[in-house]
């Protein structure tokens, strides 16, 4: 049995990120694209060239161990940024997707009331999120094959 997935291809992530980035741009001026680990990585480089921001940082963030399978709670891995070396600046959290929300809501308690700003941006946004992005491309209930991380990982030929 084949469970019916939403399938994002590279042609419609380049898209995703234009339209992101115009919303994001005609309401917030961030200082710093913050991505989260690994599924954020390329949201939040590709949102960074897309909104002209050069200071693009990580931070990895463990939840999701297969598909639909996840940990109780998220959990940093460092290393971390530095809160310190963010205090004053107005960052953009970027992910792939708000699935359970428990993610992105750790990463803003992180940076709490050391920076001036927090938003939060992803490509999909599931209904059932218990946190609301600021901003959205799609919502969508189904799995999400996105274009990096629908094949297996490359393995030696040997």
């Amino acid at each position: 049995m084949t469970e019916e997935r939403e399938v994002l291809t590279y042609e419609q992530f380049g898209t995703a990120i234009r339209e992101l980035a115009q919303e994001i741009i005609d309401d917030y001026q961030p200082d710093c694209v913050l991505s989260i680990a690994r599924g954020g990585l390329l949201i939040g480089g590709a949102l960074g060239y897309a909104l002209g921001i050069k200071n693009v940082s990580v931070m990895n963030v463990e939840f999701y161990t297969d598909i639909g399978e996840h940990l109780e709670e998220p959990m940093m891995i460092p290393p971390t940024p530095k809160a310190v070396d963010l205090t004053g600046m107005r960052i953009l959290v970027a992910d792939d997707v708000a699935d359970t929300g428990k993610t992105l809501e750790l990463v803003r308690d992180f940076l709490g009331d050391h920076v001036e700003e927090v938003r939060t941006a992803v490509i999909y946004q599931k209904p059932n999120s218990t946190f609301q992005p600021d901003y959205k491309w799609r919502e969508t209930e189904k799995w999400i094959n996105f274009p990096w991380s629908s094949l297996p990982p490359v393995v030696p030929s040997n």
